[in-house]
């Protein structure tokens, strides 16, 4: 073997593997769905994790004895992840149900985080929705977001969404963008930037979920089902024996679809941090005052959302 076949012989096998995936959340189609025994292995709470439709889908529960989640199998390094999902129904306060994506185990010091949590539910009462990220365990400078559901999440799935790269994150809700991030430099290490794996799980949050914590977990109604069907992992997959992929993804909302997100915020948001005056004086470096926003933000809390 001459010199030159044996150096490219040696950048192949140590080398970045290189994997473009130009992908959109709406190029998604049933090509990309994964089944959930393919994909996920539990977590904990392996009692209360029952696979249903042929392994396809699960459904999770909370009990007297224990709640109960699941991750997947591989860590992703940017991508577009989703999954349909079916609140526990009937009374839920401090029940809170997640689809996320983390990196906790393999770096429990510094770890990136980007979530979905439903914060339970009492009858009469709105169904929220939060959304929040960190990075490099940026923990005490949350990025929390919360909205009012335009659908009752218990009576049937719906689909919720994370577009992931370098640059932005957006959620997703039955294809509506509800959130859409773009990192900027003086966020520095907040930024999701490692490698995450996907997580479902549903856990008792009584001390903040639901009012504040006002309203707490009643075990009397359990047990507490959440299930998970359609699961699209449309990601650039990092294998554990080699350096990481690199991949493509689109950055940007469309004009219709950013049109859409305004829409929505201005009617379901009822919280976000880049307005709370009394949490950061100074707004944290992502944050665009969007001022119809701000004016629909007040009717909840004027002190909170104070002028800017």
């Amino acid at each position: 073997m001459n010199a030159c076949i044996m150096l490219i012989s040696f950048l192949f096998l140590f080398s970045t593997i290189i994997v473009v995936l130009h992908v959109n959340h709406t190029q998604i189609n049933y090509q990309s769905l994964v089944s959930f025994d393919k994909g996920f292995n539990p977590l904990y709470g392996e009692h209360n994790i029952t696979p249903y439709e042929a392994n396809k889908s699960v459904q999770i529960s909370m009990d007297q004895t224990t709640s109960s989640g699941f991750s997947s199998k591989l860590m992703y390094m940017h991508g577009y992840f989703e999954s349909s999902i079916k609140l526990p129904q009937n009374y839920s306060a401090g029940v809170v149900v997640t689809f996320y994506m983390c990196n906790d185990r393999k770096y429990p010091y510094r770890h990136d985080e980007i979530d979905f949590e439903f914060l339970g539910h009492i009858h009469g009462q709105d169904w929220l929705v939060q959304t929040n990220f960190y990075g490099n365990g940026s923990t005490g400078r949350g990025r929390e977001e919360r909205y009012v559901l335009w659908f009752d999440p218990s009576q049937d799935f719906h689909r919720y969404g994370i577009m992931w790269t370098d640059d932005i994150i957006t959620y997703y809700v039955d294809d509506v963008p509800i959130r859409h991030v773009r990192r900027v430099e003086a966020m520095r290490g907040d930024f999701p930037s490692k490698e995450m794996g996907l997580f479902g799980t549903i856990w008792n949050g009584s001390d903040w979920a639901t009012g504040g914590g006002k309203h707490k977990l009643d075990l009397s109604y359990g047990p507490y089902v959440a299930k998970y069907s359609s699961f699209v992992l449309n990601g650039c997959g990092v294998d554990p024996n080699r350096k990481r992929n690199r991949c493509e993804f689109s950055n940007g909302l469309r004009s219709k679809e950013r049109d859409r997100m305004q829409g929505f915020r201005r009617k379901y948001m009822t919280y976000s941090y880049c307005y709370d005056k009394k949490r950061y004086v100074v707004p944290l470096p992502e944050c665009v005052v969007d001022f119809e926003e701000l004016e629909h933000l007040r009717k909840f809390d004027r002190w909170t959302f104070g002028a800017f």
